[in-house]
């Protein structure tokens, strides 16, 4: 487990949008149903605390094929969820339901972004508290070199590995899940996990490094994000980029 730094599994997470204007009025619409409402929208992105979309460009291509869960309060906003976003027009992946292949008690439904990422609500009696993202899925060439990766880091951020079948491996958190399957792969996406102490930031990199994974940005503060934030990254070997960063806000 992290050492002293027990807090939900993921800090944020950013996809790129090959149009942001069009990618933002998405989520807009549907993540309101759920009671979340944009937190920031500037030159550089917009955000729903843990979730931001910013533009793609020539060095940060589009983000495609994530499967993205957000928090429900209750089944009715599973079912608005989805009501709002067909009736806006956006494309359908899974109408409300039971899904006991998950879970006996998931309720979710699902839709499609402007890019053709998966977005879900979801409601079931273990989500996510503390953030809106309640669990990610990735999808990967090399599922065992994912893994490895994962396994590498996962002292540094938190994570363990709680179920393992030949298609798919689930990293856990304290609140909150991510899962790597094997597929088609999802491509350029950017996943931040929280640290409580700048120590584990360099423990990361370090560990990343020595394991053989390409340096993304050593350890460091980014005051052009907040005095104060301090964050390493590293590219896993599906191309994601992944971040351990430490607000030191207290």
């Amino acid at each position: 487990m992290r050492a002293g730094n027990l807090i939900g599994v993921f800090d944020h997470i950013t996809i790129r949008a090959s149009d942001r204007e069009a990618t933002e009025r998405f989520y807009d619409t549907v993540l309101a149903t759920l009671g979340i409402e944009k937190t920031h929208s500037g030159a550089d992105f917009a955000e729903w605390d843990d979730f931001s979309v910013a533009a793609a460009g020539a060095e940060r291509p589009v983000t495609r094929r994530l499967h993205i869960g957000f928090v429900a309060p209750s089944h009715a906003h599973v079912d608005e969820f989805w009501r709002a976003g067909t009736a806006a027009g956006y494309r359908d992946d899974g109408a409300p339901g039971p899904r006991p292949q998950y879970k006996e008690d998931y309720y979710g439904s699902f839709l499609l972004d402007p890019d053709g990422n998966s977005a879900e609500a979801v409601h079931h009696n273990s989500m996510r508290t503390g953030g809106n993202v309640d669990h990610l899925w990735l999808r990967v060439a090399d599922l065992a070199a994912s893994s490895d990766f994962f396994e590498t880091i996962a002292p540094h951020v938190g994570l363990r590995m709680n179920r393992d079948t030949p298609e798919r491996v689930r990293f856990q958190g304290s609140s909150g899940t991510f899962s790597v399957l094997s597929g088609e792969p999802t491509e350029h996406v950017h996943i931040a996990f929280p640290a409580s102490r700048d120590e584990t930031v360099d423990a990361f990199h370090a560990a990343a490094l020595a394991a053989g994974y390409a340096d993304a940005g050593p350890p460091g503060e980014r005051p052009r994000y907040h005095p104060g934030y301090y964050a390493a990254y590293v590219t896993d070997p599906a191309g994601f980029t992944i971040e351990l960063v430490n607000h030191n806000r207290g």
